[in-house]
Formats: structure tokens, sequence, C-alpha cells
């Protein structure tokens, strides 16, 4: 099984590097997520943020794993708890070779990129900035791979 966490976002701070590293070390290596990071698109008088998204939107679907299963982190989506996350990859271990998880840039994902997600997920009402997300998705699966195993991480 393939996970891939496809985001737009600028160079990011050490302290986001070094929490991503430490879940994504964590995480076995049969479902340690592969990142994938495109640059914002141009920004300025001539880049009005209307015609950045749609950009950002195309580049990350030439991106996205044919024939996978794409979901886009939205904070209009579905939340999910711990457990969700659990099941969710249980099932996408047994069902599907290919996830992508997608989480747009600042300005968010365009229509286009989120209308060929099969889903949209929530990590919480709240606009978290873009390095927030990526550490609390790896802290979730981490979460959720530890859930499935048993492993004590998860209390309840």
């Amino acid at each position: 099984m393939r996970i891939r966490i496809v985001n737009v976002a600028q160079k990011l701070p050490a302290w986001v590097e070094a929490g991503c590293d430490e879940y994504l070390e964590r995480l076995p290596r049969e479902i340690r997520p592969e990142i994938v990071t495109l640059p914002l698109a141009a920004r300025g008088a001539k880049a009005p943020a209307a015609g950045r998204k749609p950009e950002q939107g195309r580049r990350i679907l030439d991106q996205l794993s044919p024939g996978g299963l794409w979901l886009a982190l939205d904070e209009r989506g579905r939340g999910w708890s711990s457990a969700d996350w659990a099941r969710e990859l249980a099932d996408w271990m047994q069902r599907h070779p290919r996830v992508d998880l997608v989480i747009g840039g600042p300005d968010g994902l365009s229509e286009e990129c989120l209308a060929a997600c099969a889903g949209r997920v929530s990590l919480g009402p709240m606009t978290l900035p873009h390095a927030l997300v990526r550490i609390v998705l790896l802290e979730q699966l981490y979460r959720a791979w530890s859930i499935l195993n048993g492993h004590p991480y998860h209390r309840e």
C-alpha cells in the first residue's frame, strides 16, 4: 500500500520538518507516507488569488496517483475521530493500494480538485496553518496504526 500526502507549501520551518520526521519514523515502512510538496503559484499584483487556486489545483491533479483513492483535507469535510481514522486505514490497507491525501495552499483547494477527490476530510472546524495540518495528519495516521495494532500510544 502506498500513501502519499500531496500538498502545496513554501519552505517549512525546521520545527515542522522535525515534527513530521518524528511521526514518519514511527510509522512502519509499509504505510509510511511519501510527502509530495508542490511550490505555491506565483503571487503578486499580476497573479490574484482567484487565478492561483485553479493553477495550483491543476498541478495537484497532475501529481495524484492514477486509479488511487484521493481525499481532500478540507475544513468543510467530514470530521473523523481517531477511531474513524483507524477504520479508514484498515479499509485502505484492504481495498486501496494507493491513497493520496491532498492539502491545498493558503488559498485552499480549487473546485476542480475538490470535485476530483472521492471525499473531504476535516481535521476540525477551524482553519489550520498548512504546516500544522501536515503534522496533525501524520500524527493521526500513526495513532490509527497504533489503534489497529493494539499499541499503547492510543489510550481510551
